[in-house]
């Protein structure tokens, strides 16, 4: 990492997807194919830096990259071209969908998130209690995930990504879950988690004001581009005029 005091380095980020399509060469009896390979790069040369400690923002419409790059941060996607760093702090991610085995237990998954994240055994068994109590999905927690509403699903990962506290945090669109009661509770969490001075978040959301409460600074990605980088103050309101 060539800044000791940045949690994260992004260079020349570029990540492609390679998508097959079907075009049929003529109708016939056997139904011939042809498959032809189409790449997308979702992000297009993008580099940033964010200071430990700090949480950045980042915003733009539909399809411009953000949870892609999110997830290549969190090691999930490897970079086509460019370099992330994020020395030897743990990540999580914390997003829908993303990181349980479907066909074993939330009990299990605990364990399974825990250790891609770093975590020793004896830490993880230090911390289970916490997680199952912070949870509050019940007997459902040594029943398969595959059994779980969305609702359920959301309130685990974000209980374990909450209570296993990772030196960087990437939250893609989740701030609160669950029921009104839990979502207070999840909220005033993460509120907690974020404001550690030790810890560096980057956070997509659509909501400009929860971003401009939370946020030291705010990237603008715009068809895998960035479009703006600086404080919120100086980017929300033009990214707000520009989706008006």
């Amino acid at each position: 990492m060539e800044n000791k005091n940045n949690a994260i380095e992004v260079k020349d980020l570029k990540i492609r997807y390679r998508c097959l399509r079907k075009m049929s060469i003529k109708r016939s009896i056997k139904h011939v194919f042809k498959m032809q390979k189409e790449v997308f790069e979702a992000v297009k040369g993008v580099s940033f830096d964010v200071p430990r400690g700090e949480i950045m923002g980042i915003v733009g419409k539909n399809g411009s990259g953000k949870s892609t790059m999110l997830r290549a941060i969190a090691g999930i996607f490897s970079p086509d071209v460019g370099t992330i760093d994020v020395g030897d702090n743990t990540v999580s991610l914390l997003s829908i969908g993303v990181g349980f085995q479907k066909q074993v237990t939330g009990r299990e998954n605990i364990y399974l998130s825990g250790m891609l994240l770093g975590f020793s055994e004896e830490h993880i068994n230090n911390k289970i209690d916490e997680i199952i109590e912070f949870a509050e999905i019940g007997d459902f927690i040594d029943r398969p995930v595959k059994t779980y509403s969305s609702g359920m699903h959301s309130k685990l990962a974000f209980s374990i990504t909450a209570i296993l506290e990772t030196d960087i945090i990437l939250i893609d669109e989740v701030l609160s879950v669950g029921d009104a009661k839990f979502k207070k509770k999840s909220y005033n969490k993460m509120k907690e988690l974020i404001m550690n001075k030790d810890r560096t978040v980057i956070i997509v959301s659509h909501s400009s004001e929860t971003l401009e409460e939370l946020c030291n600074s705010i990237l603008w990605l715009h068809e895998g581009k960035v479009k703006m980088l600086g404080t919120p103050q100086e980017v929300l309101p033009v990214y707000e005029e520009f989706m008006s």
